[in-house]
């Protein structure tokens, strides 16, 4: 039997709420109707003044948020993984404020707004699971402003690559400690404030201190412990089910 798309965002939603979905809750959300999309790396799905009339679900790949200033420079916002709804905002805010892409080859499941706010109103404790997934947004934010404003370069990265695992591993998206990282430096970079040439040397120095291997866009991360440290990263704010102190 196929797997639906919908599976994607069934386990996420299990992943940031203390009971699991009913019988019923799981079969609204997988009766949602979705139009299946692929995408090339670095393709924009909304741009900033869209008003769009659906929410995209991450399928397979990974996603980004970001703007872009008037000189060319680009902000990275945050990362987006399998299960998550990045422009769920966008329901109750007509205008895009930021635009959102594919950082490499990506699949999406788009959701028409009118068909998501009857599952709310069908579903109301979905509907709090949506709430409570806005709110865990702007904690990562919160995470991030900290992240450019006060760490330095290396524990910028390894906050970044403790982040996605953590998301990854949540909707067993990760083999033990290793799972595809296919950003580029300038990804990197554009996430943490770095310029290219300082995201490289501060791989370099990861690996050289025995904390990760980042090879051909698959990472597997060697020492957690060690690697939680120097990003000083507790993983409270990503309000996972479970998820204590990283260990």
């Amino acid at each position: 039997m196929a797997v639906s798309p919908l599976d994607r965002l069934v386990r996420k939603l299990e992943s940031i709420t203390s009971t699991p979905l009913s019988e019923q809750e799981a079969k609204a959300v997988l009766d949602l109707p979705v139009s299946v999309r692929k995408l090339e790396a670095d393709q924009d799905i909304v741009r900033e003044g869209d008003r769009p009339s659906q929410c995209c679900l991450v399928v397979e790949g990974l996603l980004c948020r970001y703007k872009v200033l008037a000189d060319g420079t680009r902000q990275i916002l945050s990362f987006h993984v399998p299960g998550d709804i990045p422009d769920l905002q966008s329901l109750h805010i007509d205008v895009m404020d930021h635009s959102l892409a594919s950082n490499f080859a990506s699949t999406i499941a788009l959701i028409s707004h009118d068909a998501l706010k009857d599952l709310c109103h069908a579903q109301p404790r979905i509907a709090d699971v949506f709430w409570r997934d806005t709110l865990i947004d702007a904690a990562i934010f919160r995470e991030w402003i900290v992240n450019v404003g006060t760490r330095e370069a290396y524990g910028r990265i390894a906050h970044l690559i403790c982040e996605v695992f953590m998301k990854l591993r949540a909707v067993g998206l990760a083999n033990g400690n290793s799972f595809n990282l296919p950003l580029t430096q300038s990804e990197i970079g554009d996430a943490t404030g770095l310029s290219t040439v300082h995201v490289n040397r501060t791989i370099k120095q990861l690996r050289a201190d025995g904390l990760i291997t980042l090879e051909k866009g698959h990472c597997t991360i060697n020492n957690l412990n060690g690697l939680n440290e120097a990003a000083m990263f507790d993983p409270t704010y990503l309000h996972l089910k479970g998820t204590g102190k990283a260990a």
